[in-house]
């Protein structure tokens, strides 16, 4: 159960995405509304949790890929509450001096995220939406802290099936990168009807009624589509848990259970 102080004025009658996801992942940064959801959810889809696992599992072997590809810089676009194994812990344990700015537009999340996060000086959060990548990018702790002509990873993280296709999201990620030198990585895992078809709708539905974040599951022909402009790194876009397993033990006989889709595109 959340025990810090909530910032004014939001609600809480209404869960949040972030919230909910931190409850899928057995954190403690979520409220009552968010519990309730969540629970709601796995009743419908009892295989989220292990999918939501598989999809923190991707984070930390992408970002162990990127740091050995020489990467020291890191944007978290739609990055929820940073807590156990997220992107800067994997990242500095890997190579110290690596700088991360995670962005959200969640208030609570980013309260969260300051108080985790301290006064780490290679760290930084943003309150912002990613669809507007201008805002993003202007903002005073990316230009401090992230140097653009030098190859980045960008994280796209579960968030991009939130979306719609009224925004356009192939035009906000390449808002992203036109700004990313040649070397850079776009990371993405996307919510998917592929592999459980049946019960996308009613999950979609759950979302659109009750979070202000309606989700859109896209079918692998979309993520790829989605990564124009990029290379994709094999195996390319597959599900969550055949993204470069550490190993064959740690992929389950039944991939299309997680039915999430994971890739990295390498920018030209």
């Amino acid at each position: 159960m959340a025990s810090e102080p909530v910032p004014g004025e939001i609600d809480l009658t209404r869960p949040s995405v972030a919230r909910v996801y931190d409850y899928y992942l057995g954190g403690a940064h979520n409220f009552a509304v968010d519990r309730e959801m969540a629970q709601q959810a796995i009743e419908m889809w009892p295989d989220l949790p292990l999918i939501m696992q598989a999809n923190r599992a991707f984070l930390r072997r992408a970002v162990r890929f990127c740091v050995d590809a020489g990467v020291r810089q890191f944007l978290d676009l739609g990055s929820g509450i940073p807590t156990a194994g997220n992107v800067h812990q994997v990242a500095q344990d890997a190579a110290p001096g690596t700088r991360v700015v995670y962005v959200d537009s969640d208030p609570i999340a980013v309260a969260y995220s300051r108080t985790i996060l301290g006064d780490d000086p290679r760290t930084a959060v943003v309150q912002a939406d990613l669809r507007h990548p201008e805002q993003v990018l202007g903002s005073p702790e990316v230009r401090s802290l992230l140097n653009f002509d030098e190859p980045i990873a960008v994280m796209m993280v579960a968030v991009l099936h939130f979306v719609p296709d009224a925004d356009d999201p192939a035009a906000v990620i390449a808002g992203y990168r036109e700004a990313m030198a040649p070397g850079s990585f776009l990371v993405v895992s996307h919510a998917s009807q592929d592999g459980q078809p049946e019960k996308a709708g009613s999950h979609e539905d759950l979302y659109r009624r009750r979070t202000a974040s309606p989700m859109t599951m896209r079918s692998k022909s979309q993520v790829i589509a989605l990564m124009d402009g990029f290379d994709l790194v094999e195996p390319g876009v597959v599900f969550l848990p055949l993204w470069r397993p550490v190993s064959l033990d740690d992929v389950d006989d039944q991939p299309e259970r997680f039915t999430g889709l994971a890739a990295v595109g390498r920018k030209r």
